[in-house]
């Protein structure tokens, strides 16, 4: 019985060694790749609103329409599940240096259509400043990241190369 069990275990590490082992040669195949992709943003009827937050705080929303390109298809490989795409907003103002804001997002899984072409679609989350820094920002850009989501290995982010900038009005729409 003794001799059994040491057999057993034998058998099972010698299996999750080479188990690992594949799976790391598997991740050192594709670890190497850019997964990097062109992306064509574009936005129009850029309008900034002055609302009050639920605290009672006035603070500035930007409303715009967006059109993204982009080929996503050849960062598929064997060892990509899915993607998810982010597209992101930074800006400067008087009382941050930096502000980042995710504006729109959209998971892309194995198969499905990776060869984006919308047109005029509006952001997905809201576009809130802390503050009244929006009206008149005139340097506002929008970049598209993606993580790749592996089967094995790493988990990389990725910017997308080619960004846009957005100019907000100097006056508030009602």
């Amino acid at each position: 019985m003794k001799q059994c069990r040491l057999w057993a275990n034998t058998i099972f590490a010698f299996t999750l060694s080479v188990l690992a082992f594949l799976t790391f040669s598997c991740f050192l195949t594709t670890s190497f790749n850019t997964n990097a992709a062109n992306v064509v943003v574009e936005t129009s009827d850029h309008i900034v609103k002055s609302l009050f937050t639920p605290y009672g705080e006035r603070s500035d929303r930007g409303y715009f329409a967006l059109s993204l390109q982009t080929d996503l298809e050849p960062i598929f490989n064997w060892n990509v599940k899915q993607l998810f795409l982010y597209l992101t907003a930074e800006y400067k103002t008087k009382a941050n240096r930096l502000n980042q804001v995710v504006l729109w997002d959209k998971i892309i899984p194995r198969g499905a259509k990776s060869n984006l072409h919308l047109k005029t679609i509006k952001i997905k989350y809201p576009f809130y400043d802390d503050g009244n820094f929006l009206k008149g920002n005139e340097n506002v850009t929008l970049t598209l990241s993606w993580n790749v989501i592996p089967n094995a290995g790493l988990l990389p982010r990725i910017g997308g190369s080619g960004s846009t900038i957005v100019s907000f009005p100097n006056k508030y729409n009602q």
